[in-house]
Order: C-alpha cells, then structure tokens, then sequence
C-alpha cells in the first residue's frame, strides 16, 4: 500500500505564454482562481511489478505466405510453414498453435512422425529440425544443419526412425530420427544412375519407399530420371529416363505402377514390368488443335494417385491448364473414372494433400477430402460427394478477405452482447458447404477458468466491418458490417467519379463503439463518419446526411482585419449552422476557375433504403472540398451515447455533433478553442491572393494492398506519378453531407468572448475510442489553422531579389504520403537513439502525409535522411515563402485524441459537468464545458451550448489518451445510455424514455465535490491532474530516445494502470495514479507500420496488433495470464492406439516380397553403415521442451507447472510402456501356442519324414 500526500491545492502556476520546454505542472489556462481547501490523497495501489510479464498467446488468422503443408492422418492435425519461417498447427476448434523458427529461414517441407507426437521441418537455410508436439507450446528437441548441400527433399516412411533427406546434388542422405544424426549410408547421385549418362540428373525431386517391399526406395530427379534403389544390395533395380522434368511421383498402393507428373503437363504411368516406356501418357486439359499438334499446357505440380474400395480410383493434380486461355484461374483437377472435375480457385495453388483412411501405404488408400493450401486461403474438399462440395472452415482464415486497416480491442464485453451479434450475422451466412463434420479435429481444447466474452473488430479496405467473438483464446466471426451501402456506387468515366478515380474509398480509418449502448461510428478514409444504431428488426429508413466544412483557411482574406467580426461558435438556437461565404455558392458547385468546392467526396443515398436487422446508419456526416482542396483526413473521434454527442477533429480544428437532433453545434479551428489562453506565440501572416485549382494534384489514396511481389509503402499523386509496377494506385477522396457549416475567417486576431454554460449537467462519456498509429494524424496534404494549403499544380515560387525562398518539403519535412491501409506496410525503421529516432519520427510523420511538431521539438529542425528511392517515389515539393513557411511551422497543430466526460471546466467550478477533452499535436489538452439539457423533451429540441475553452494542459509531444480516476484511485468508467431498440413495436404501456448510466467522479466518496484525478498521456509524458485545482500530482517522462505510439489506462487485477506501446518496440506499464514503472519489456522491433497502426490495449492485460497482412497476434502482460495460459492452450496430442495394418493373406505374404522382414536398423545403423563426415552436416541440440515451460518459470507456480508436465509426460511413457508389454506377452502367448502346436504335430514323425 502506498499513501501519497499533496500540498495545497492550486499552488503550482505557470504563465500562459510560458518557453515550449518548461515542465511545467500547473494550469496554462490564465490567473489560477481560488483552490479548494486543502484534501489529502490517499491512494491504495495494489499493482506491482510481479503482476507483470509480456508473453505471447495465441495468433489468428491465415499463416502469411505459406509455402507447405502436412498433415498425421491419425492424430488428425494439419501443419502449414510459412516463408518467414512460422509453423501453424491447426486441429479442432480452439486447437490453433503457432511456432516459430529462431533462424527465420522459410519452411520448405513438413512431415508428422504419424501418430508419435512429433513434426520435422526443413528450411531454406538446409537445417532440419524436429518439434516436440507432446507439449502445448511445442519446442525444437533436435537441429541438424546441413553445411556442404543444399536440401530440397525430405520422405519419412511411417513407423519408422529413419529419415530420407534428398538434396540439390542429387545425393540422398539418411537422417536417425531419434538421435538426429547422419548415418553413414549414402545414396550418390553418380551410383544410381548408369556410368553411360553423360549429364546430371538434377536435384532429388522425389522420395519414397516401395507399398510392395520397403527395402525399395524410388528417387526421382528433377532432369527426368527415375531409380528405384535397392537399400539392401545397395544397387539400382531400373532406371527411367524420361524427357520431360519430374515434378511428382505418386504411387499405387499395390506397388506395381506409379503415376508422374511433368513439366509439359502431361501425366505419365509406368509399370514395374516394363520400364522402357511409359504405359500411358495423358495430358488432361491438353486438347488436340487443327494441325494434329497438341496444345501446351502449364506444368502439372504435383499428382496424388489413391485408389478406392467402392469406386474407381482418384487422380488429383494441380496445373496443367492450357497456356492459350488468358486469365484463367489457378485450378485443381479432379480425375475419377471418366469425369474429369475442374475446381477453379481465388488465388495460386501452393499445396495440396489427399486425407486418407489409412496411414499405410500398400492398403486401399480411400480419400475422403483434399486440403487445398493457396496462397491467400484454405479449402478443404469433400470427395465423398460427388460434386464435391467444400467444408465450412471453422478457423478464422477470412480476416484479410479485404486488407485489414484498423483494428480495435474490447474485454470484458457485456454478457448478451455475442449471442446478439450472431444471431444476427447466423442470418447471412453462406451456404452449400459440405453437412459433414470438419475433418480436421485433432487436439484436445477445454474452455479454462479464466474466461470473459472478448470482441475484436477489424476494419478493411472496401469499408466492411467485422466483429468477431475472441473469447478464450478462439476467434470466431460474429457480424459483418458493410458501410459502402450507405453511399450510391461511383459510375466510372462519369461526372466526381472520374475526376476522383479511387477503387477503395470506403476503407475504414477508426472506429469507436459502445458495448453498452451498442452505437457504433466508423469513420472513412474519404473524410466520412457513419453513426449506427442496432435494431433487431429490419427498418426503411432515409439516411440522414450532414456537410461540415471543416477547412480553417479563409479564401479570401484581403488584410486580416475584415473577418474579425465572424462568429466562432454556432448560435445557441441554431440548429442547422449554415456556412458563411463572402461569394456563397451552392453545394456541389465549382469556383470560376474551375476548382471544386462545398462537394464532399461521396454521395450519399438520396431515397428510402430497406435496412436488414443488425446494425443500421443513424447518420452520415462528411467533409466538404473548399476550393479545389479536399477535405484532410479525421484523425480523432469519440462519441458518448449518455450525452448524445460526436466529436471529431483533424489538422484543420474540431467539430461537435449533435446527432440526437441531427446538428452540427460546434466547428472551430484549433487555435480558436484556446481564445485569450493561447499557449504559444504565433506569427501573423501576410496578405495573399487566391490560389489556382488544385483539386486534381491533392488527391490521397490507398496503395494497392496486395500485389504479387512484396507488399509496401506507395505514395503517389495522380498527376504527378503513375504506378507499373503492378501496384494499382488508389487515390482516396474525401468526404460529405447537408448542413454545411463554416468557421471563423480569422484564426488568431479575434480572442473570442464565448457565451456561459446555460446549466451545469452531469453526464457521461463513452467508450474510449481506438485510434490508428498517433491516432491517425492527417493523411495527404494538410493545411495548418493559419497556413497556406498545398498548391499541386504549378508551384508558385514567390521571386525575391535573392530568386527561390524555401521549399514546401524542405530537409526536415517528410514526403507527403496517401493512406496507407494497416495491412501493406513494411518500412524498415532504424532502431538507433539518436539519428534513429530522427529518421523513425520522419517515417511515421511521413506515413501520416503531414509535419506534425509535438511540444518539445517545436523549435527544432532536424535533417532527415530520406532513402534515395523513397525520395523518388515521393516527391513532391512545393515552393512557398519563408515567411509562410514559418507560420506553418509554428501554427501546424492537429486534434490528435477526444474524450467526452464529466469534469470541472474551471477551477472555480464546485460540481462536475459535462465536458470535451481536447489533445493536440502540440502537446495542449483543452477541457471544453458543455452544457446538455436534462429533461428528456428538452434535450431533443433545445440546443446543446458550448462553453469558453476552460483548463489548458501542457506536455511534451502529441497528447494520445486521456484517462479518469476518483481520489481513491478507481477508474471512472464511461457513462452510456442504455441500449433500446427503436424498431421495437410501440407499447402502449411504456414510455420510450432514454435511460441513462451514469458514473460521478464523487460517487465514490464521501464528500461531493472533491474532485477527480485526469491522467493524460502524450508521446513523450505521462501526467496526473487533480481537478478541479489543475494542479499536477505527478509527471513521469516515458521516453526520451523515442516516443509513444499507444497510450491506454486499462483495468488489471482490481486495479489501474497505464499501458504504452513505443515506437523502439517497448511494451511498459504505470502505476496510476503515482506513474510509477512496473514493467519495461523490449518486446517487438517496429519494423513496419501496420504494427504501429493496429496495435491497441485492452483491459485484463491484453493486447493484440496485426502482425502480418493476414494475421492478428494476442498478447498478454498480465502474469496471471501467463500463469494460466497452459490450462488455456489447447493439446495437439492425444494418445491414439495407431490403426493396425490388414491382414494380407498368405498368398499375399508369399508372393508379395519380403517387405515386413526389413531392417533399416541393421543397414543404416553406425555398427553396418559408419559414421558420416561431420563436415557434412552439424548437429545443434534443442531446447528439450524448456521453451514450453518458460511460461510459468517463477516461483511455485513455476514448479508445479514444470512438475505437472513432467508427470503428464512420465504418464504418457508409462502407458505406451504398458501397452507394449502388453503386446509384447500377447505375442509371446502366441508363440507358445503355435510352438506347442508344432511339437505336438511333429513329436510322433520319424526323422525321413520331415
């Protein structure tokens, strides 16, 4: 327990006019007014460091890149490896592990020790390793590096300890299992073809032992050539030689033929009595042209040929499409008797494996379904139906379905929330799946003890939302959300559509969304909010449309003094605030020379629209162009149902929505919230004319998310940069809607005199918004409150006496940059602390598209170090004058964070009201009063009122999350309205009232009026106020060699603390409200923005981030969580009796070879066979299983976990121990019986009888 104690309230202050630098803790707001008397804090805090450790626990998602695949057709699981070198073993739902090599090096091939509990993984880097899988966090046992050969294909026969491993020189080596040493037996390339051939065979392509004997094993080459070698005689039995190259070989279970697949698309089958020549070539989708030649076709990757007990045999294979058809889709063929079934696919083929009956090759082979790894998914086909229908996949593979752009987090959901959202979403789903069970359902997986419903929502690059259930430690889709219907469809080639030229202007920027009252508000990368109610029945409804012109510049300032008679606030009657133009035009209209302007980006459906249950669009807000500039980007939002408001900000100012009554009640550039409090000293500027159109050269966008090759940052302008490279270039538009509303026309010279509050409320405030990386700054070009906006066309270069002044981007300024969706971004960012942060903080602001100056660097003008190429691709510099230039410098100030809550606007305020926390770029946080009436009738017909901005704060870089404490040091949770459905059929009998929650910060204590604690986080700082004195309790600087990207005050073990992910890849945590450091992890390098952007804190000491363009990785800091997560985990082994092999007959045994009787022990072992050269291959030992015991390696808890693996492990042993002793007596007891049998029958016979 800690006690703190605070002096006199209100003593700290500081001067409103006070050097950027200061660290200043009291009040910048003006003459501090009378403090309260004097309270002292006590404040129990219960966290300590030991409540924190940072591990991994479960990713979702489809493995990105996948690159092979195998699956144990006993234990019943399937294992898919990946080119950055992660292994995903998949079972029944809820089983889902991931694994990662240390190496990085990509998976080439897998292969399941079937049944034993085991996985072998061959990489790139020539290193075989086997993974443990009797754990629930497998771990390597066993590494063998190849030094002098390059591996390129790897066969181990079932039940056995000895593994083929074939190489780029042609060379098949044998590889011991257990020991995970080379034996001495070596298969050269120059013994197993004849001494005749003049040319190398290839690389080994192909390995595999004979159905019919064992001690056969056929090695195809990758030139055309086929030995079966004899491992006993040590010499080849035939050898084919083929001209066209070898991609597969696939044997019938018999033994006596085998089927190949070739690089002409052709599939040969060969038998073993006649080697000379194939038996028969076919090439399936090879037809026969006019002139009798046959067409050419695609190579044919691989074949399966399984044969069946009902029906006639399977032949499988992908490729081998004909060359002639342009734009065909990847296929896999089909081939049952004389149907030939073509299934074509979404993305490329990368694997695919026939699930069998049996896991021994010389029975009936009896396929039931095909896995298909492509490139982008996994389908998994029923064969036992004879259109072959696919299964419904049950693992959350579709989260990149359209690219992910943001993401947001949600524990400890209200109960009914899930089984609302899927009722919902069960209705749409598809269907014509296969009705069998998923066949996939290995593993063991319980529901743990520490269990609470979890929501992840996930935004995408078409602008559909999706919900899924992330409850204990699974991912399920929910509901999925389309926000594109809101909006008419563009018709290309025509009128906005064509000028606009975007394929992706729906993408989702942010989202915020109140479990409670389940309002959601997404907001688009065209400058759009959409508002959602949920309603369990379907409605028609007219979309209701608001136009804000949220652009801070005027147009057409002659000197500074004509405009200062606009009014800043909206009038307090006024509910529809209509802008103010000195030459008014109308919506949708043009400037006369030609530029757009009052348009917004999209265009809203004008007519009634039937809506489904679910969630349906309230209200559609949208930015306006402003002669021929597009609207910037929204960069913050939050919403509170409690008072019926929306906020939202960008680089231009702030605006506050009513969407009760549907108005716009605020919209004022940023420097007007200070009014006489203004912090900083800002230049005035000079007169100017207007400016040419721009509105072609300003256009942002989206990169292509994914493209053929690598994924990565592209920055064009239409005009100015056209993309080949494959790489589709999105230009994103802006945004729009009806009441338009305008600004003041000047920003700096007017102090404003605000109208009062009309009456103090108590309200309430939503659920913390999610914001993207730096909540999502500006994207494109911004214009500052004060600044000149971006010319695009031609440059005008104002010509002094000395010729050209500054540039727009000058050394210090990033590339002006498009949106950038969360899913494509790699940028390698320095890790350094000094030049790296630098050139770190460029990137960042670089991605955003706008120079944002945070507190501390507002005097600063580093030179960053642009990539030459980067520079290239982004350039796009634009003159302007040093004296403009300077004011963008010290006037470029963005709304980076929002939050609704009650607090104390003044110091002289005795009782919490309702007000809007404003954070800035420049490290300021605004508190706004707001007045809201009570009284139901009222609040939906009398205006909300705006106050005098009231409390100004100060930190150092941009402010990133607010966060409110009572004196006891409890979290004030966000008040909310509680949910109605207002589709629901009217009752007479009751009122349809809105019911609000609400959470005083005095409810919890004795005295009202007290006050609360405010946390408030920035880049760089950390700091707690108490209100309503705004004296400064404690300041805590996070980080001096980087900055915050993540800032949450999240709930953990009954108590509080701050959680902050920074860009070096720390992962700490504070105390609240003492900040005091409880844990500093190095956790993840940035290595690429999607982390940045999805990454978000969440309560219970959770967290996720994307962590590829198709995965989501969870993450826990709690060590509770860490402590528990192996009962969490689900197994991937569980003890199966292996399926005992047929009965082959005698005549069978007899005639079919000797097969049973082989002995690879005796032939490959040291003692037959020597030992390998250790130059060949080195062996590096693993970590034995110690990894999967690292979770729960402190304390006692620690050794019980240690000791109940151990005994789980031991009791495995013991019972494979008792079931091969009770094999072994059952075999001795038949021995006996049939020796006893024998001497019985022999006893009597005389000796010339035998």
């Amino acid at each position: 327990m800690k006690k703190f104690r605070k002096v006199l309230d209100g003593l700290t202050t500081s001067s409103p006019g006070g050097t950027m630098g200061s660290p200043s803790c009291g009040s910048a707001a003006g003459t501090p007014t009378a403090a309260p008397t004097p309270k002292e804090i006590d404040v129990q805090e219960t966290l300590v460091s030991e409540n924190f450790q940072l591990c991994k626990t479960v990713r979702h998602g489809f493995p990105y890149q996948p690159t092979s695949l195998a699956f144990d057709p006993v234990q019943k699981i399937l294992a898919i490896g990946s080119r950055s070198g992660g292994v995903r073993i998949l079972g029944r739902p809820g089983v889902d592990c991931y694994c990662q090599h240390e190496s990085g090096a990509a998976v080439l091939q897998l292969q399941f020790l079937i049944n034993e509990g085991a996985l072998v993984t061959a990489c790139a880097d020539d290193t075989l390793h086997l993974w443990n899988l009797r754990q629930r966090r497998p771990a390597v046992l066993h590494s063998l590096k190849f030094n002098r050969e390059r591996i390129t294909f790897c066969h181990l026969p079932f039940q056995s300890k000895w593994l083929y491993v074939g190489t780029e020189r042609g060379n098949t080596h044998i590889v011991n299992i257990e020991s995970f040493i080379l034996s001495g037996y070596v298969i050269m390339w120059n013994k197993a073809i004849e001494l005749s051939t003049k040319t190398h065979p290839g690389p080994v392509v192909h390995l595999s032992d004979s159905p019919k004997d064992e001690g056969k094993l056929l090695i195809g080459f990758e030139g055309g050539t086929i030995v079966q070698w004899d491992l006993r005689a040590k010499k080849a039995d035939f050898r084919i030689y083929y001209d066209e190259a070898i991609h597969s070989v696939s044997w019938h279970h018999e033994g006596k033929q085998f089927m190949c697949s070739h690089s002409d698309g052709s599939l040969t089958l060969w038998t073993l009595r006649n080697t000379t020549k194939p038996f028969q070539v076919t090439f399936p989708h090879g037809k026969i042209q006019k002139d009798g030649r046959k067409e050419s076709c695609k190579p044919i990757l691989k074949v399966e040929y399984k044969t069946s007990r009902s029906s006639e045999p399977f032949v499988i294979f992908s490729g081998g499409l004909s060359y002639d058809k342009a734009g065909r889709r990847p296929a896999l063929t089909i081939m049952h008797g004389k149907a030939i079934t073509v299934l074509e696919m979404d993305y490329p083929i990368v694997e695919f494996m026939v699930l069998c009956e049996t896991p021994y090759n010389n029975e009936v082979q009896d396929p039931y379904a095909v896995v298909v790894l492509l490139e982008k998914d996994l389908i998994v086909v029923d064969l036992t139906q004879s259109n072959f229908p696919v299964f419904e996949n049950p693992y959350p593979m579709d989260i990149h379905e359209s690219p992910v752009t943001c993401t947001a987090y949600f524990a400890d959901c209200p109960p009914d929330i899930i089984p609302i959202l899927y009722s919902i979403g069960a209705k749409n789903k598809k269907t014509g799946y296969s009705h069998k069970e998923w066949p996939i359902g290995g593993g063991t997986w319980t529901l743990g003890s520490h269990t609470y419903p979890e929501i992840i929502i996930t935004g995408h690059a078409d602008g559909s939302i999706k919900f899924w259930d992330a409850s204990a430690f699974t991912l399920q889709m929910l509901y999925k959300l389309k926000t594109s219907k809101v909006f008419e469809k563009p018709k290309p080639g025509e009128g906005r559509a064509a000028e606009l030229g975007e394929e992706d202007p729906f993408a989702v920027q942010m989202v915020s969304w109140c479990p409670h009252s389940r309002i959601f508000c997404v907001v688009g990368i065209s400058a759009h909010i959409i508002l959602y109610r949920f309603s369990k029945y379907d409605a028609n409804t007219q979309i209701v449309s608001l136009e804000v012109r949220l652009q801070c510049e005027p147009e057409d300032i002659i000197t500074p003094s004509e405009n200062e008679n606009n009014p800043c606030f909206s009038e307090p009657g006024s509910h529809s605030p209509q802008p103010h133009h000195q030459h008014p035009l109308s919506p949708g209209s043009r400037t006369p020379d030609g530029a757009k302007d009052s348009i917004p980006c999209l265009k809203v459906k004008d007519k009634m629209v039937r809506v489904p249950p679910g969630y349906q669009s309230d209200l559609v807000i949208q930015l306006l162009w402003v002669d021929g500039e597009p609207p910037q980007q929204i960069t913050s939002l939050d919403l509170n149902s409690a008072y019926g408001l929306l906020a939202f900000g960008n680089c231009n100012g702030l605006a506050v929505v009513d969407y009760l009554q549907k108005t716009v009640i605020l919209c004022i550039s940023t420097l007007d919230l200070y009014g006489a409090t203004d912090p900083y000293q800002r230049l005035t500027r000079s007169p100017r004319r207007n400016r040419q159109s721009t509105s072609e050269h300003c256009m942002r966008g989206l990169s292509n998310f994914y493209s053929d090759s690598k994924k990565r940052i592209r920055t064009s302008y239409q005009s100015l940069t056209e993309l080949t490279d494959n790489q589709q270039s999105i230009d994103m538009e802006r945004s729009k809607s009806p009441t338009s509303v305008h600004y003041p026309t000047s920003l700096h010279n007017d102090p404003r005199i605000l109208p009062e509050p009309v009456a103090s409320l108590r309200a309430s405030h939503c659920s913390p918004v999610f914001y993207l990386l730096d909540n999502d700054h500006v994207n494109g070009h911004c214009t500052s409150p004060t600044s000149q906006p971006c010319s695009a066309g031609k440059p005008r270069i104002p010509m002094g006496p000395e010729g050209p002044r500054l540039t727009r981007r000058g050394p210090g300024r990033p590339p002006f940059r498009k949106a950038q969706s969360a899913a494509c971004m790699e940028i390698s960012l320095p890790v350094s602390h000094t030049e790296g942060h630098a050139s770190r903080r460029a990137m960042l602001q670089q991605l955003h598209g706008v120079t944002m100056y945070s507190h501390d660097e507002h005097h600063t003008t580093a030179a960053y170090c642009w990539n030459e190429r980067e520079s290239r691709e982004n350039s796009f510099s634009r003159s302007r004058s040093s004296s403009v230039s300077s004011i963008d410098r010290d006037t470029k100030e963005a709304i980076t964070t929002l939050q609704f809550g009650e607090s104390y606007g003044r110091k002289s305020d005795a009782l919490p009201t309702p007000c809007l926390w404003v954070g800035t770029s420049l490290g300021v946080g605004i508190l706004i009063p707001l007045s809201i009436p009570t009284d139901h009738e009222e609040r939906m017909e009398d205006p909300v009122t705006v106050g005098p901005s009231g409390a100004v704060q100060m930190l150092k870089g941009s402010v990133l999350r607010f966060g409110f404490l009572d004196c006891n040091g409890a979290l004030i949770q966000s008040p909310y309205e509680v949910w109605r459905d207002l589709n629901a059929p009217e009752d007479p009998d009751r009122t349809r009232r809105r019911k609000l929650v609400h959470f005083s910060p005095s409810s919890s204590q004795d005295a009202f009026g007290e006050g609360h604690l405010a946390v408030v986080c920035s880049e760089r700082q950390a700091k707690v106020f108490l209100m309503p004195s705004q004296s400064c309790l404690f300041v805590h600087n996070i980080t001096e060699s980087s900055f915050v990207l993540r800032a949450d005050v999240v709930s953990l073990c009954n108590s509080v603390c701050l959680a902050c992910f920074c860009a070096n890849g720390h992962v700490m945590t504070l105390s609240l409200p003492s900040l005091r450091p409880l844990m500093d992890v190095n956790y993840l390098p940035l290595t690429d923005m999607r982390i940045a952007r999805t990454f978000c804190f969440t309560n219970e000491g959770q967290a996720l981030y994307l962590s590829s363009p198709t995965e989501i990785q969870r993450i826990t800091y709690s060590q509770e969580m860490c402590d528990n997560l192996q009962e969490m985990l689900g197994e991937l082994f569980t003890p199966i009796e292996t399926p005992e092999a047929q009965n082959r007959g005698f005549l069978k045994g007899f005639f079919g070879g000797n097969a049973h009787t082989f002995d690879r022990e005796e032939l490959f072992g040291e003692a037959a066979a020597g030992k390998a050269s250790r130059s060949l291959a080195q062996h590096i030992p693993g970590q034995g299983g110690v990894e999967g015991m690292k979770v729960a390696a402190s304390g006692a808890v620690g050794e019980l976990a240690r000791a109940r693996i151990a005994l789980d492990e031991r009791g495995q042993r013991l019972g494979e121990l008792e079931e091969r002793t009770a094999l072994m007596m059952t075999s001795a007891e038949t021995f006996s019986k049939h020796a006893h049998e024998l001497m019985l029958k022999c006893k009597d016979k005389k000796w010339y009888q035998f």
